[in-house]
């Protein structure tokens, strides 16, 4: 983009950002504030500027979306306010890319396996790709847990797989591999409800995939690629005498599963709506004060981006996604206004990405396309759904033995009276689902966190609850049950975490028996 095209896209975000009070002001329907319930300044500090990039008038903040240009011109704003200077491109806050929205819609879309139509988002939900068909009649089988060496022949087919999502058996990238290399035409998972850690819930906000312009399609991606509700199996393999509830605890089990055909035929007609959009990620840094270290940047990152407007659950169609993260870019915020311009050693970049929910791609965009060099970043701390909603005690943390970011971790939680703890449920890979994935695969030293628990305490219930009801729904919004001192004591530690990093004498490093880095030891070259 042109610099003067760019200064003019800078200037109508800031524009938006000092409209958007008078915008809320006029119109919008978000709840009464909270900030009564609040005792510690800084925690309501931080959760004022929650609200702001969670109400209402930013719909949601999806991505390429007004709302959430809106929201990364107000968090501009902030930056702006808080003394850091603009790190995007051309001397801007913003790092603006290209991608392909491509989304399939329920009006003009028909699903269905013989005589029994299947509800989009509620009995099935879609994975759109450019090469996909928008028409398909084929034959079924369901070939259990689809493994290479078990297929068997299904060319031409549409083939059913049991989606096991626990170690032992196939993944999900090996099930596709095995369908698309044996000629299947389509993959449709049918989703583990024995995966009682984060279940898979219905209805689905939306059938829609976002990717770069210029990213290839893949072989996998001119198969049809679906997930199928378990409680719609039943109906889905009337015909072939076989019973659903036992397929479906035998899968759950991990158990061996038949291999058979389905009677009714894979009929699809689906109508895709494409477009290009263009978001942004929002930068900024606050330089450092020791001239050794100009060339050690620590990122610190917080996703911009949520759902937007989805299928409605509950009548309610506006994902806000507060504390998936509108919270933690709010923290960002927060601890810029704190430092006002007051460097730590090492100079910081604060990067509020756009793209997380649709598969990192702002991080990853920024990472190809660094405005500091690649190099000289030592290290990123990422902030992704951290939810305080019960007492903090412990943290789960995100590659906490694989490098030495990981024991400065551990002695600031100490200090502030916290427990850490490695990843209890690896099986559920959130370490390569938040933004440090990013940095992890370019041989950048990350972490990240999420409030941990014992088993079997209350705690554990919240979290629980947390994932079947607000995960990625309406009701990650700024009504949900909070634990104020429960935020104070978390948004103290990432304080203090930053500062220990910012300022130690030593860049993180790998520890050389750590698996993740490309080349352990190592971090990446420009």
């Amino acid at each position: 983009m042109k610099t003067a095209t760019l200064k003019t896209a800078t200037f109508f975000m800031l524009s938006l950002a000092t409209a958007w009070p008078a915008m809320t002001l006029a119109g919008a329907h978000s709840p009464t504030s909270r900030l009564h319930e609040i005792s510690d300044p800084d925690t309501r500090a931080w959760w004022q500027a929650t609200q702001a990039l969670s109400d209402d008038a930013m719909e949601g903040r999806d991505t390429g979306s007004p709302g959430h240009d809106r929201a990364a011109a107000l968090v501009a704003k902030r930056f702006a306010e808080a003394g850091l200077r603009p790190a995007g491109d051309d001397g801007s806050w913003f790092q603006r890319f290209r991608l392909n929205d491509l989304r399939v819609t329920p009006k003009g879309s028909r699903i269905a396996v013989g005589k029994t139509p299947l509800r989009l988002l509620y009995d099935i939900t879609l994975r759109p790709s450019a090469g996909m068909p928008t028409r398909l009649d084929a034959p079924m089988v369901f070939a259990g847990y689809c493994a290479a060496d078990a297929l068997g022949d299904v060319r031409g087919k549409v083939v059913l797989c049991y989606g096991w999502r626990r170690a032992g058996l196939t993944t999900s990238a090996q099930r596709s591999g095995a369908v698309e290399a044996a000629g299947g035409l389509g993959l449709i998972t049918l989703a583990d409800p024995g995966f009682t850690l984060e279940p898979t819930r219905w209805p689905a906000a939306y059938a829609r995939t976002m990717t770069p312009v210029d990213a290839p399609t893949s072989a996998a991606g001119r198969m049809l690629v679906a997930t199928l509700n378990p409680q719609a199996l039943a109906a889905v393999i009337a015909g072939t005498g076989q019973d659903a509830k036992q397929i479906l605890a035998l899968g759950s089990a991990g158990k061996p599963l038949p291999r058979f055909d389905l009677p009714g035929r894979f009929e699809a007609q689906l109508h895709l709506e494409q477009r290009v959009v263009t978001s942004a990620n929002v930068l900024g840094v606050l330089p450092g004060t020791d001239p050794k270290l100009r060339d050690q940047y620590l990122v610190l990152s917080a996703h911009l981006d949520g759902y937007g407007h989805g299928e409605p659950v509950d009548g309610d169609d506006l994902y806000n996604g507060t504390l998936d993260d509108a919270a933690y870019v709010a923290l960002l915020e927060r601890l810029a206004t704190r430092r006002h311009g007051k460097g730590y050693r090492r100079p910081v970049l604060f990067a509020a990405f756009t793209g997380e929910e649709k598969g990192l791609l702002g991080s990853r965009y920024f990472v190809a396309h660094p405005t500091v060099p690649r190099r000289a970043i030592a290290a990123n701390i990422n902030l992704d759904q951290v939810r305080p909603i019960f007492p903090l005690t412990r943290l789960t943390v995100h590659a906490l033995d694989d490098s030495t970011l990981g024991d400065t971790v551990r002695k600031v939680a100490a200090r502030d009276d916290i427990v850490v703890q490695l990843d209890p449920e690896p099986e559920r890979n959130l370490l390569r689902r938040a933004d440090h994935w990013s940095f992890v695969q370019a041989g950048i030293p990350a972490t990240g966190f999420v409030f941990g628990y014992q088993p079997g305490t209350d705690a554990e219930k919240r979290y629980r609850h947390w994932y079947d009801v607000q995960y990625h729904r309406p009701q990650d919004d700024l009504t949900q049950p909070m634990n104020w001192p429960a935020a104070r004591k978390f948004n103290r530690f990432f304080y203090h975490l930053v500062a220990a990093v910012a300022d130690a004498d030593a860049a993180p490093q790998w520890k050389p028996d750590s698996p993740l880095p490309p080349r352990a030891g190592t971090r990446a070259s420009p």
